[in-house]
């Protein structure tokens, strides 16, 4: 067990025979999510790396002080990412907050949100435990729902300090089409899409603007292009 994790461990033994609230603190940046924290900061943003990633297995395993900036840089050099698109919120943005918010971008209604993608965790628990759950092998289902758990937790169920996830290729050809219209018509258009076989990977609406985001092989993104119509975005 590394230093940070005995120590964290020690110290949320403390705090729990205190019986004085810890609050769970890395890059800050979704401060504005939940309820007011409460209690002493417990940092975990000095806690960073991978600690293994196997482009060729598309699983990677990182310490939640992470940036995510950082892994997104390591995953894009070799052409991959995290499927579940996580917004940032600043660049001091790290994993393990990105999970204990269970936070997701627009890929998420046709790739899937972050807790789908979590193979494996490893937490301090309520008691100062440090315990491990399911693996860094997709196939491998031991203590996946326990995992996932984790995902939109707030760490209320444990600190975060390793994750293990499933990556995907980023696709090699993209592009983003907009249409105006208003909202019905955006409603009814989307759900009649999404019933296609399309590469669609994000739709957003507003003011009046559809903007359709598709990703995939270059010959499935131009053909559809082409059936769909709408300007470049």
């Amino acid at each position: 067990m590394s230093d940070f994790i005995a120590q964290t461990a020690e110290r949320v033994r403390e705090h729990a025979a205190r019986k004085s609230p810890l609050r769970i603190r890395g890059g800050g940046t979704k401060d504005f999510l939940g309820a007011s924290g409460a209690g002493e900061p417990l940092e975990v943003s000095s806690y960073t790396g991978i600690v293994a990633y196997e482009p060729r297995e598309l699983v990677l395993t990182v310490r939640a002080g992470t940036r995510l900036a950082d892994i997104e840089r390591a995953l894009a050099a070799e052409g991959q990412m995290l499927p579940f698109e996580p917004p940032r919120f600043g660049e001091a943005a790290t994993i393990g907050g990105t999970v204990a918010c269970n936070l997701s971008g627009p890929r998420r209604p046709f790739a899937g949100a972050a807790r789908d993608f979590v193979l494996g965790a490893r937490i301090v628990n309520g008691k100062g435990e440090d315990l491990s759950f399911g693996g860094r092998v997709i196939k491998n289902v031991a203590g996946y729902d326990v995992s996932r758990l984790m995902a939109g937790a707030l760490g209320t169920l444990g600190v975060l300090t390793e994750l293990s996830f499933k990556v995907l290729p980023k696709p090699p050809a993209e592009a983003t089409l907009a249409f105006e219209m208003d909202e019905a018509r955006m409603v009814e258009t989307v759900n009649k899409w999404a019933g296609q076989p399309l590469p669609l990977s994000a739709t957003a609406w507003e003011a009046g603007v559809l903007r359709v985001r598709l990703s995939g092989a270059a010959s499935v993104v131009a053909a559809a292009r082409a059936k769909l119509g709408g300007t470049e975005a």
